[in-house]
């Protein structure tokens, strides 16, 4: 009895988040006293799970799961904790996560909690703490059921290196039909995605034109970093929507959000309020989210942006 995670993946390689739910499943694992079963979907090399503590891999290759359907891949988990007879399986909480949560929940009839931040602080019954109110508060909640579902909030428990013997095993589950056909799908490559980013770097309407979003561009790539903006930028055609951030537009937990020329509305601070450290760059030293910010540094944009790329290549050439 196994605890189960589905380890997420994109272009035949692990996402971060894979490695951080297969560290809490270890964690699970270790209080229940079993072991950790990973499921993988068209993996080339899945080597790195045992570093996390992951002691079987769940290889699934098969080209119909190239393009991601919430309906197939929930019923692919499901015969997979059938198999290993999970009792919990451990899920990340990224946008198709979500989406196929609910959808496995019904499948294995599971109680499932989201937003999960810690290990159970109990196994009976089986309690774990979440983020409620957009990350404003705390809660402890029970799941009852005989399967549970927990989804672990991105960057919340971190990377746990732990030993696992990650032995992989040919997988073959029948594929149910989802009614949706998918004909195509594109993807930009070769830039980090706010999904997976350590580092955001957002700029909001104090940038005064899209004509000046190369500095932008240019302090991401310097630090490795995501670039992201606020509504009223995405709604004027700044940048694509892609891109926006905040409550009414994708959710970032990362390591570093670095806010320029945004002056923190309360729907943009609760969407980045899981963020681990919090920087803003603004002229208007009365601006919401100086309240919000680990570090704040009031001036213009144009001068310290150029300023803070120049001695950040300058300390990487150190290095």
């Amino acid at each position: 009895m196994s605890v189960l995670v589905y380890t997420e993946s994109e272009q035949g390689k692990f996402k971060k988040v894979a490695f951080e739910v297969a560290s809490y499943a270890k964690a699970v694992a270790n209080q229940l006293g079993t072991t950790v079963t990973a499921i993988a979907i068209n993996v080339s090399d899945t080597s790195q799970l045992g570093t996390y503590g992951v002691d079987k891999v769940l290889n699934v290759t098969n080209t119909q799961l190239d393009h991601f359907n919430a309906k197939i891949y929930a019923n692919v988990i499901k015969q997979a904790a059938e198999k290993e007879s999970a009792k919990v399986v451990i899920i990340g909480s990224s946008a198709n996560s979500k989406y196929l949560a609910p959808l496995l929940a019904v499948e294995l009839n599971a109680g499932y909690a989201s937003n999960v931040i810690e290990a159970p602080s109990n196994i009976s019954p089986f309690t774990v703490k979440r983020t409620a109110f957009t990350n404003k508060a705390f809660e402890f909640v029970q799941i009852t059921t005989d399967v549970k579902i927990v989804g672990v909030s991105n960057n919340s428990f971190g990377l746990v290196e732990s030993s696992g013997s990650d032995t992989a095993e040919a997988f073959s589950p029948s594929l149910a039909e989802s009614g949706i056909k998918i004909e195509s799908v594109d993807k930009v490559t070769g830039k980090v995605t706010i999904a997976d980013a350590e580092i955001v770097v957002s700029a909001g309407r104090g940038l005064k034109g899209p004509e000046n979003w190369g500095m932008i561009e240019e302090l991401a790539s310097v630090l490795g970093a995501a670039t992201a903006c606020s509504k009223p930028v995405s709604d004027l055609g700044w940048r694509p929507h892609s891109e926006h951030v905040g409550q009414t537009g994708k959710p970032v937990a990362a390591n570093l959000y670095i806010a320029i020329g945004i002056s923190g509305a309360i729907q943009h601070l609760a969407g980045i309020n899981a963020s681990k450290v919090k920087v803003v760059i603004n002229t208007d030293s009365e601006a919401p989210f100086f309240k919000a910010a680990d570090y704040g540094v009031v001036g213009d944009a144009f001068v310290v942006v150029p300023e803070l790329i120049e001695k950040l290549k300058a300390f990487k050439a150190q290095q």
